[in-house]
């Protein structure tokens, strides 16, 4: 969390948004957040292993949508250069979180193997994996679940940068 500051004053030092720059950024930024509000909805963390809802598409869609909404912030702030090192910063911190995370899964659970066999680990399936029928009603949307994992921090933590980007390109003096 605090490189996550850093990052969002870097941004802000370096920004250079336009009106066009932040509505192109929604594009990703508004998939991202509803991404990881639906999963956060979904999943019991080290207490099942999710297989329904998006994660059905996708082992990870928390931080594919981390992703959508970093990207987009990136495409916001104006600035190609911003977007690379926001790829090199995603590559360092979660393929190696993903590869752990994946460890303790397979160690939990021994559907884990199967399930990785069928669903991407970060590009979503066109279509949902499908299972058996005796699992099918399990892993509803819990609108509980997403508030226990206070995944409406993403929205608040997006509306903040973007309301940030526009006070910066409103106020900046340009020479």
């Amino acid at each position: 969390m605090p490189l996550g500051f850093v990052v969002a004053a870097v941004f802000l030092v370096f920004a250079n948004p336009s009106w066009k720059s932040l509505a192109w950024g929604l594009v990703l930024v508004v998939p991202g957040i509803w991404l990881r509000a639906y999963a956060a909805g979904y999943v019991k963390k080290n207490a099942e292993l999710t297989r329904t809802g998006p994660y059905a598409y996708t082992r990870n869609p928390l931080y594919l949508g981390s992703m959508g909404i970093a990207f987009g912030i990136a495409i916001a702030a104006g600035r190609v250069w911003l977007g690379v090192l926001l790829a090199v910063m995603f590559l360092a911190i979660y393929v190696p979180t993903i590869l752990s995370e994946e460890t303790f899964l397979r160690g939990a659970f021994p559907e884990f193997d199967e399930y990785a066999r069928r669903v991407p680990r970060l590009l979503p399936r066109l279509t949902a994996a499908r299972w058996d029928e005796s699992n099918a009603g399990a892993g509803r949307f819990s609108a509980e679940r997403y508030r226990h994992h206070r995944e409406y921090n993403a929205l608040m933590g997006a509306a903040a940068i973007y309301a940030a980007l526009i006070l910066r390109m409103l106020f900046h003096l340009r020479g």
